[in-house]
């Protein structure tokens, strides 16, 4: 991609060159994606380059390559992909909804450890909250890769050691610390999901 005074210009163009065989009204809603998330990234890191910010997005081949991908599979009234790769349902599941699933379950588990419906509705409620994560639109794929394995697989591995093994001390204080230690990963990792969402 050449470099020029307007380099969203030049990355749209590229992207409408590389997806000129998607249908007209499909390469005109990418497009407009593509360039709401660059207005929008831009409104909310005013100091960041334009360059890192279309650098994010990715290769407009690969933009485009997705979009024809799903365009292929004729997947009725689905829209061209975001610039992220996901599905474009914007407005369906808000960012905070994964973000509530993800930690809030967590904490009822650890009030309530003894009754097995709560952890059997808190693992479920994790689950989905991670697959909402992983699928949404408000994200990159490293921040959502991110967020899944500290949020979800880095718990469960360390929850299931605890349980499963008798390498945890004995005694509740132990268990308090170490819910305290993962409550305090996943807000803090909620927070920081939160705070580079992509509105």
């Amino acid at each position: 991609m050449k470099t020029s005074a307007d380099p969203v210009r030049d990355y749209l163009s590229a992207v409408e060159r590389e997806a000129s065989t998607l249908p007209v009204d499909r390469r005109q809603e990418l497009l407009a994606d593509l360039a709401e998330h660059i207005e929008v990234t831009r409104a909310e890191r005013p100091d960041a380059a334009i360059g890192g910010i279309l650098a994010e997005l990715g290769d407009p081949r690969t933009i485009a390559a997705t979009a024809l991908a799903e365009a292929g599979n004729g997947v009725a009234g689905a829209s061209a992909r975001s610039p992220l790769g996901a599905p474009a349902r914007r407005g369906k599941v808000h960012a905070l909804v994964p973000l509530l699933m993800l930690t809030v379950p967590f904490l009822f588990a650890a009030v309530f450890p003894d009754v097995p419906g709560v952890q059997f509705c808190s693992t479920m409620f994790r689950v989905i909250g991670a697959v909402l994560l992983f699928t949404s639109v408000h994200w990159t794929s490293v921040q959502k890769n991110i967020g899944v394995l500290v949020t979800a697989v880095l718990p469960t591995v360390a929850i299931s050691i605890w349980v499963w093994s008798s390498a945890a001390p004995a005694g509740d204080t132990p268990a308090l610390l170490a819910n305290l230690a993962t409550l305090a990963l996943l807000a803090g990792t909620t927070a920081w999901l939160w705070r580079v969402r992509r509105a």
